[in-house]
Protein backbone atom coordinates (compact mmCIF):
# COMPACT_ATOMS: atom_id res chain seq x y z
CA UNK A 1 0.00 0.00 0.00
CA UNK A 2 2.66 2.42 1.02
CA UNK A 3 4.78 1.38 -1.94
CA UNK A 4 1.87 2.06 -4.35
CA UNK A 5 1.22 5.49 -2.80
CA UNK A 6 4.89 6.36 -3.02
CA UNK A 7 4.86 5.41 -6.67
CA UNK A 8 1.92 7.77 -7.26
CA UNK A 9 3.46 10.64 -5.28
CA UNK A 10 5.22 13.10 -7.61
CA UNK A 11 8.87 13.88 -7.07
CA UNK A 12 8.62 17.32 -5.48
CA UNK A 13 12.30 18.05 -5.98
CA UNK A 14 11.91 17.66 -9.73
CA UNK A 15 9.08 20.24 -9.75
CA UNK A 16 11.01 22.88 -7.81
CA UNK A 17 11.73 25.92 -9.99
CA UNK A 18 15.41 26.76 -10.31
CA UNK A 19 16.32 30.14 -8.84
CA UNK A 20 16.13 32.97 -11.34
CA UNK A 21 19.51 33.89 -12.67
CA UNK A 22 20.27 37.59 -12.98
CA UNK A 23 20.24 38.85 -16.54
CA UNK A 24 23.72 38.98 -18.04
CA UNK A 25 25.18 42.44 -18.11
CA UNK A 26 25.28 44.07 -21.51
CA UNK A 27 28.50 45.40 -23.11
CA UNK A 28 27.30 48.97 -22.54
CA UNK A 29 26.73 48.28 -18.83
CA UNK A 30 30.14 46.66 -18.46
CA UNK A 31 31.81 49.57 -20.27
CA UNK A 32 30.11 52.13 -18.02
CA UNK A 33 31.05 50.19 -14.87
CA UNK A 34 34.68 49.99 -15.99
CA UNK A 35 34.84 53.69 -16.80
CA UNK A 36 33.18 54.76 -13.55
CA UNK A 37 35.32 52.33 -11.55
CA UNK A 38 38.60 53.65 -12.94
CA UNK A 39 37.53 57.28 -12.55
CA UNK A 40 36.56 56.57 -8.92
CA UNK A 41 40.11 55.49 -8.10
CA UNK A 42 41.22 59.12 -8.24
CA UNK A 43 38.10 61.29 -8.48
CA UNK A 44 35.95 60.73 -5.39
CA UNK A 45 32.17 61.24 -5.40
CA UNK A 46 30.26 63.67 -7.68
CA UNK A 47 28.30 60.83 -9.28
CA UNK A 48 26.02 63.26 -11.13
CA UNK A 49 29.06 64.80 -12.82
CA UNK A 50 30.48 61.42 -13.83
CA UNK A 51 27.17 60.07 -15.15
CA UNK A 52 26.17 63.30 -16.90
CA UNK A 53 29.56 63.71 -18.58
CA UNK A 54 29.65 60.12 -19.86
CA UNK A 55 26.06 60.36 -21.14
CA UNK A 56 26.87 63.62 -22.94
CA UNK A 57 30.10 62.19 -24.37
CA UNK A 58 28.38 59.16 -25.90
CA UNK A 59 25.46 61.34 -27.06
CA UNK A 60 27.65 63.89 -28.84
CA UNK A 61 26.82 66.72 -26.43
CA UNK A 62 28.61 69.20 -24.18
CA UNK A 63 28.35 69.98 -20.46
CA UNK A 64 28.14 73.24 -18.52
CA UNK A 65 29.20 72.85 -14.88
CA UNK A 66 28.23 75.33 -12.18
CA UNK A 67 30.20 74.89 -8.99
CA UNK A 68 32.34 76.58 -6.42
CA UNK A 69 36.13 76.44 -6.94
CA UNK A 70 38.20 73.56 -5.63
CA UNK A 71 35.96 70.60 -6.44
CA UNK A 72 38.50 68.95 -8.74
CA UNK A 73 37.16 69.75 -12.19
CA UNK A 74 40.61 69.86 -13.79
CA UNK A 75 41.52 66.61 -12.08
CA UNK A 76 38.31 65.08 -13.40
CA UNK A 77 39.11 66.01 -17.02
CA UNK A 78 42.66 64.67 -16.72
CA UNK A 79 41.36 61.43 -15.20
CA UNK A 80 38.70 61.16 -17.89
CA UNK A 81 41.27 61.60 -20.64
CA UNK A 82 43.47 58.86 -19.21
CA UNK A 83 40.60 56.38 -18.74
CA UNK A 84 39.09 57.06 -22.17
CA UNK A 85 42.37 57.25 -24.04
CA UNK A 86 41.51 60.76 -25.27
CA UNK A 87 43.59 63.91 -25.59
CA UNK A 88 42.59 66.65 -23.19
CA UNK A 89 43.22 70.38 -22.95
CA UNK A 90 42.32 73.33 -20.76
CA UNK A 91 41.61 76.96 -21.52
CA UNK A 92 41.49 79.50 -18.70
CA UNK A 93 38.99 82.12 -19.83
CA UNK A 94 39.90 85.70 -18.92
CA UNK A 95 38.62 89.15 -19.86
CA UNK A 96 41.41 89.67 -22.40
CA UNK A 97 41.14 86.25 -24.07
CA UNK A 98 40.76 86.62 -27.83
CA UNK A 99 38.95 84.23 -30.22
CA UNK A 100 42.25 83.41 -31.93
CA UNK A 101 43.61 82.27 -28.56
CA UNK A 102 41.01 79.48 -28.73
CA UNK A 103 40.86 78.59 -32.41
CA UNK A 104 44.46 79.24 -33.45
CA UNK A 105 45.68 81.60 -36.14
CA UNK A 106 47.86 81.77 -39.28
CA UNK A 107 51.57 82.36 -38.71
CA UNK A 108 54.26 83.22 -41.22
CA UNK A 109 56.70 80.38 -41.83
CA UNK A 110 60.13 81.83 -42.57
CA UNK A 111 61.31 78.64 -44.27
CA UNK A 112 58.50 78.33 -46.78
CA UNK A 113 57.77 82.09 -46.92
CA UNK A 114 54.07 81.24 -46.56
CA UNK A 115 51.41 81.50 -43.92
CA UNK A 116 50.38 78.27 -42.23
CA UNK A 117 47.66 77.60 -39.69
CA UNK A 118 48.79 77.00 -36.11
CA UNK A 119 45.99 75.06 -34.33
CA UNK A 120 44.77 76.45 -31.01
CA UNK A 121 44.01 74.52 -27.80
CA UNK A 122 40.50 73.70 -29.02
CA UNK A 123 41.97 71.00 -31.27
CA UNK A 124 41.66 68.24 -28.71
CA UNK A 125 39.06 65.66 -27.63
CA UNK A 126 38.23 66.67 -24.04
CA UNK A 127 38.32 70.43 -23.52
CA UNK A 128 37.94 72.10 -20.11
CA UNK A 129 36.76 75.69 -20.63
CA UNK A 130 37.42 77.04 -17.16
CA UNK A 131 35.38 80.03 -15.91
CA UNK A 132 33.89 80.57 -19.34
CA UNK A 133 31.75 83.48 -18.17
CA UNK A 134 34.83 85.65 -17.52
CA UNK A 135 35.28 86.37 -21.24
CA UNK A 136 33.23 88.72 -23.43
CA UNK A 137 30.68 87.62 -26.02
CA UNK A 138 33.06 87.75 -29.00
CA UNK A 139 35.19 85.05 -27.36
CA UNK A 140 32.14 82.92 -26.54
CA UNK A 141 31.10 83.17 -30.18
CA UNK A 142 34.33 81.44 -31.21
CA UNK A 143 33.06 78.29 -29.52
CA UNK A 144 29.62 78.32 -31.17
CA UNK A 145 30.64 76.89 -34.52
CA UNK A 146 33.13 74.51 -32.92
CA UNK A 147 30.61 72.97 -30.50
CA UNK A 148 27.91 72.56 -33.13
CA UNK A 149 29.77 71.93 -36.37
CA UNK A 150 33.03 70.34 -35.10
CA UNK A 151 35.14 72.64 -37.23
CA UNK A 152 37.07 75.91 -37.06
CA UNK A 153 36.92 78.46 -39.87
CA UNK A 154 39.91 80.82 -40.12
CA UNK A 155 40.68 82.98 -43.14
CA UNK A 156 37.76 81.33 -45.02
CA UNK A 157 39.34 77.91 -44.55
CA UNK A 158 37.63 75.22 -42.45
CA UNK A 159 39.64 72.91 -40.22
CA UNK A 160 37.80 69.85 -38.91
CA UNK A 161 37.99 68.75 -35.29
CA UNK A 162 38.04 65.00 -34.80
CA UNK A 163 35.45 63.18 -32.75
CA UNK A 164 34.79 62.49 -29.97
CA UNK A 165 34.86 66.13 -28.93
CA UNK A 166 33.47 67.14 -25.53
CA UNK A 167 33.49 70.64 -24.04
CA UNK A 168 33.27 70.81 -20.24
CA UNK A 169 32.71 74.48 -19.40
CA UNK A 170 32.65 75.78 -15.83
CA UNK A 171 31.17 78.90 -14.33
CA UNK A 172 31.28 80.18 -10.77
CA UNK A 173 27.89 80.85 -9.15
CA UNK A 174 29.31 83.12 -6.41
CA UNK A 175 31.59 85.72 -7.97
CA UNK A 176 29.73 88.12 -10.24
CA UNK A 177 32.37 90.83 -10.53
CA UNK A 178 34.21 90.64 -13.83
CA UNK A 179 31.87 88.04 -15.34
CA UNK A 180 29.52 88.09 -18.32
CA UNK A 181 26.23 86.29 -18.72
CA UNK A 182 26.48 83.59 -21.36
CA UNK A 183 24.21 84.38 -24.34
CA UNK A 184 21.19 82.15 -24.91
CA UNK A 185 22.68 80.84 -28.17
CA UNK A 186 25.76 79.70 -26.26
CA UNK A 187 23.78 78.11 -23.41
CA UNK A 188 21.62 76.19 -25.87
CA UNK A 189 24.73 74.49 -27.27
CA UNK A 190 25.25 72.66 -23.98
CA UNK A 191 23.39 69.39 -23.65
CA UNK A 192 23.43 69.44 -19.83
CA UNK A 193 23.97 71.93 -17.06
CA UNK A 194 25.19 70.14 -13.94
CA UNK A 195 25.15 71.88 -10.56
CA UNK A 196 27.76 70.50 -8.19
CA UNK A 197 27.81 70.82 -4.42
CA UNK A 198 30.43 70.09 -1.80
CA UNK A 199 31.19 66.39 -1.21
CA UNK A 200 29.63 64.51 1.67
CA UNK A 201 31.53 64.03 4.95
CA UNK A 202 32.57 60.48 4.02
CA UNK A 203 33.66 61.51 0.53
CA UNK A 204 35.68 64.44 1.85
CA UNK A 205 37.35 62.12 4.37
CA UNK A 206 38.29 59.80 1.49
CA UNK A 207 39.76 62.76 -0.41
CA UNK A 208 41.88 63.73 2.59
CA UNK A 209 43.07 60.15 3.05
CA UNK A 210 43.99 59.87 -0.63
CA UNK A 211 46.03 63.07 -0.62
CA UNK A 212 47.67 62.41 2.75
CA UNK A 213 50.09 60.05 0.98
CA UNK A 214 52.75 61.95 -0.91
CA UNK A 215 52.43 60.31 -4.30
CA UNK A 216 52.85 62.32 -7.47
CA UNK A 217 49.53 62.88 -9.28
CA UNK A 218 51.03 61.90 -12.62
CA UNK A 219 52.01 58.54 -11.11
CA UNK A 220 48.42 58.01 -9.95
CA UNK A 221 47.10 58.86 -13.40
CA UNK A 222 49.60 56.56 -15.11
CA UNK A 223 48.42 53.73 -12.85
CA UNK A 224 44.88 54.01 -14.22
CA UNK A 225 43.80 51.54 -16.89
CA UNK A 226 42.59 52.77 -20.25
CA UNK A 227 39.25 51.02 -20.65
CA UNK A 228 38.15 52.35 -24.03
CA UNK A 229 39.34 54.40 -27.00
CA UNK A 230 38.11 57.34 -29.09
CA UNK A 231 37.09 54.93 -31.87
CA UNK A 232 35.04 52.82 -29.44
CA UNK A 233 33.35 55.94 -28.06
CA UNK A 234 32.28 57.06 -31.54
CA UNK A 235 31.10 53.54 -32.42
CA UNK A 236 29.25 53.25 -29.11
CA UNK A 237 27.46 56.53 -29.73
CA UNK A 238 26.24 55.24 -33.09
CA UNK A 239 25.12 51.96 -31.51
CA UNK A 240 23.21 53.73 -28.74
CA UNK A 241 21.29 55.54 -31.46
CA UNK A 242 19.51 52.23 -32.12
CA UNK A 243 17.93 52.20 -28.64
CA UNK A 244 14.15 52.17 -29.15
CA UNK A 245 12.08 55.23 -28.26
CA UNK A 246 8.36 54.51 -28.09
CA UNK A 247 6.12 57.11 -29.80
CA UNK A 248 4.38 57.64 -26.44
CA UNK A 249 7.73 58.52 -24.92
CA UNK A 250 8.45 60.98 -27.72
CA UNK A 251 5.09 62.62 -27.02
CA UNK A 252 6.01 62.75 -23.30
CA UNK A 253 9.25 64.58 -24.15
CA UNK A 254 7.43 66.91 -26.53
CA UNK A 255 4.82 67.83 -23.91
CA UNK A 256 7.46 68.69 -21.30
CA UNK A 257 9.48 70.89 -23.66
CA UNK A 258 6.46 72.71 -25.08
CA UNK A 259 5.02 73.31 -21.61
CA UNK A 260 8.10 75.34 -20.65
CA UNK A 261 7.02 77.94 -23.23
CA UNK A 262 3.63 78.35 -21.53
CA UNK A 263 4.67 78.13 -17.88
CA UNK A 264 3.76 81.43 -16.19
CA UNK A 265 7.03 81.79 -14.24
CA UNK A 266 9.19 81.42 -17.38
CA UNK A 267 9.89 84.40 -19.58
CA UNK A 268 11.41 82.13 -22.23
CA UNK A 269 10.99 78.38 -22.67
CA UNK A 270 13.17 75.67 -24.14
CA UNK A 271 13.96 75.30 -27.84
CA UNK A 272 13.39 72.16 -29.95
CA UNK A 273 17.07 71.34 -29.33
CA UNK A 274 16.08 70.59 -25.72
CA UNK A 275 13.75 67.82 -26.87
CA UNK A 276 16.50 66.34 -29.04
CA UNK A 277 18.88 66.41 -26.07
CA UNK A 278 16.31 64.65 -23.87
CA UNK A 279 15.78 61.95 -26.48
CA UNK A 280 19.49 61.34 -27.12
CA UNK A 281 20.32 61.39 -23.42
CA UNK A 282 17.52 58.95 -22.58
CA UNK A 283 18.83 56.53 -25.22
CA UNK A 284 22.37 56.60 -23.84
CA UNK A 285 21.15 56.32 -20.24
CA UNK A 286 19.02 53.30 -21.17
CA UNK A 287 22.02 51.63 -22.85
CA UNK A 288 24.21 52.25 -19.77
CA UNK A 289 21.51 50.51 -17.71
CA UNK A 290 21.40 47.44 -19.92
CA UNK A 291 18.28 48.12 -21.96
CA UNK A 292 17.74 48.42 -25.69
CA UNK A 293 14.68 50.60 -25.10
CA UNK A 294 14.15 53.84 -23.16
CA UNK A 295 11.58 54.22 -20.38
CA UNK A 296 9.97 57.32 -18.81
CA UNK A 297 12.36 57.16 -15.84
CA UNK A 298 15.27 57.83 -18.22
CA UNK A 299 13.58 61.01 -19.40
CA UNK A 300 12.47 62.13 -15.93
CA UNK A 301 16.03 61.81 -14.59
CA UNK A 302 17.39 64.10 -17.30
CA UNK A 303 14.74 66.85 -17.27
CA UNK A 304 16.60 69.12 -14.85
CA UNK A 305 20.09 68.87 -16.45
CA UNK A 306 18.63 69.41 -19.93
CA UNK A 307 16.23 72.28 -19.16
CA UNK A 308 17.60 74.30 -16.23
CA UNK A 309 19.86 76.44 -18.45
CA UNK A 310 17.41 76.72 -21.35
CA UNK A 311 14.58 78.48 -19.50
CA UNK A 312 14.65 82.09 -18.26
CA UNK A 313 12.67 83.21 -15.24
CA UNK A 314 10.21 86.05 -15.61
CA UNK A 315 10.98 89.31 -13.81
CA UNK A 316 8.25 88.61 -11.25
CA UNK A 317 9.60 85.13 -10.52
CA UNK A 318 13.11 86.53 -10.03
CA UNK A 319 11.84 89.16 -7.60
CA UNK A 320 9.99 86.46 -5.67
CA UNK A 321 13.18 84.38 -5.50
CA UNK A 322 11.72 81.42 -7.38
CA UNK A 323 14.02 78.46 -7.96
CA UNK A 324 14.37 77.14 -11.53
CA UNK A 325 14.90 73.54 -10.45
CA UNK A 326 11.83 73.54 -8.22
CA UNK A 327 9.68 75.05 -10.96
CA UNK A 328 10.89 72.40 -13.40
CA UNK A 329 10.06 69.65 -10.90
CA UNK A 330 6.52 71.03 -10.62
CA UNK A 331 6.23 71.24 -14.40
CA UNK A 332 7.54 67.69 -14.82
CA UNK A 333 5.05 66.34 -12.29
CA UNK A 334 2.16 68.02 -14.11
CA UNK A 335 2.70 65.91 -17.26
CA UNK A 336 1.17 62.46 -17.17
CA UNK A 337 3.78 59.71 -17.42
CA UNK A 338 2.91 57.34 -20.28
CA UNK A 339 2.46 53.60 -19.79
CA UNK A 340 4.52 51.72 -22.31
Amino acid sequence: MHEQESERMPDVSSLAQPPEQPAPRTPAQLLFDRMAGEIGKIFVGQHELVLGTLVALFSGGHVLIESVPGLGKTLFVRTLGRVLGCKFGRIQFTADLMPSDITGSPIFDMKTQEFRFLPGPVFTQLLLADEINRSPAKTHAALLEIMQEYRVTVERTSHKIGQPFLVLATQNPIESEGTYNLPEAQLDRFMFKLVLDYPSADEEADILAMHSVRVDLDERLDALAQVTSPEEIVAGGREFGNVRIDPKLLDFINQIVRLTRQWPQFHMGASPRAGIALMLGARTLAAFRGRDYAVPDDVVELVLPVLRHRVILSAEAEVEGQNVDQLLRTLRASVEVPRL
